[in-house]
């Protein structure tokens, strides 16, 4: 396990500094980001994505269904800036309507949809919240990725530098975690992602079926957020690399795009 998966505070204050350098600019290459956009972050967990919309003057809501992340964000955001201009929800998104927080310009998903159950139900529900010219950004790692499982939070250290292997048979792959000692809550949250982990393929499936439309799509072989981490400049899959189907989620360790809803 790595340290910043321990320490909290770490983790919110590198979560801010990517979002910062690398989605901020990359949703404004469709959308200006200034203080009247009304942003919407859906797992926010401690609120560190949260963090440079809040300073540019952005009104931010972040909901997240984990409480003890939401208490963490009370506390941190707070500790971080001076600006009042946040919302944070500990609930279900499912649990949450447009007449509780209304509608947004920007709505982003970084590291959240391949923990979500159903994204297909997810992505026709969060339409609602769009305003109509909004866009949705997201960042994931595709399941295939040498670590698209999470593995990398497994306190065994040979099973946290280990790739690919979230890959094998459920079975087998419990049986490792257990071997490595890893707990039974560890184990579970693992195989839960492994349910429901999701393709390049399968995501621009979902991103046709619910009427989006892609206003740009990366794929990163070395992920943005690896600059913070390992001190790795990010570096995209180069063509003809990049369009080559299924064996492209094995090298793409993270996936970014902008998608809006289709306009007629």
């Amino acid at each position: 396990m790595q340290d910043r998966h321990r320490d909290r505070i770490r983790y919110f204050k590198e979560q801010g500094i990517t979002t910062q350098k690398y989605v901020i600019p990359y949703i404004e290459s469709h959308m200006k980001i200034t203080p009247d956009k009304r942003v919407l972050e859906v797992g926010c967990g401690e609120g560190g994505n949260m963090m440079p919309f809040i300073e540019i003057g952005c009104e931010t809501f972040g909901i997240d269904i984990g409480v003890n992340a939401i208490k963490n964000a009370k506390l941190f955001i707070p500790e971080n800036t001076t600006k009042t201009n946040f919302h944070l929800i500990a609930d279900d998104i499912y649990n949450i309507t447009t007449n509780q927080i209304g509608t947004f310009d920007v709505i982003f998903l970084r590291d959240v949809i391949e923990h979500i159950h159903n994204q297909e139900k997810f992505m026709a529900f969060v339409k609602q919240f769009l305003k109509p010219e909004g866009v949705m950004f997201f960042g994931f790692p595709p399941w295939r990725m040498p670590f698209g499982g999470h593995q990398q939070i497994c306190k065994n250290k040979f099973l946290s530098s280990l790739p690919y292997y979230h890959l094998l048979p459920k079975s087998i792959y419990t049986r490792l975690l257990k071997m490595g000692g890893e707990p039974q809550y560890r184990i579970d949250n693992l195989t839960e992602v492994k349910e429901t982990g999701i393709s390049i393929r399968r995501f621009e499936n979902m991103v046709d079926k619910e009427n989006f439309e892609f206003l740009k799509k990366d794929l990163f072989f070395i992920n943005p957020n690896y600059e913070i981490k390992f001190n790795l400049k990010p570096k995209k899959v180069i063509s003809p690399f990049s369009t080559i189907p299924f064996f492209k989620d094995f090298y793409t360790t993270c996936v970014y795009c902008l998608i809006r809803v289709k306009v007629d």
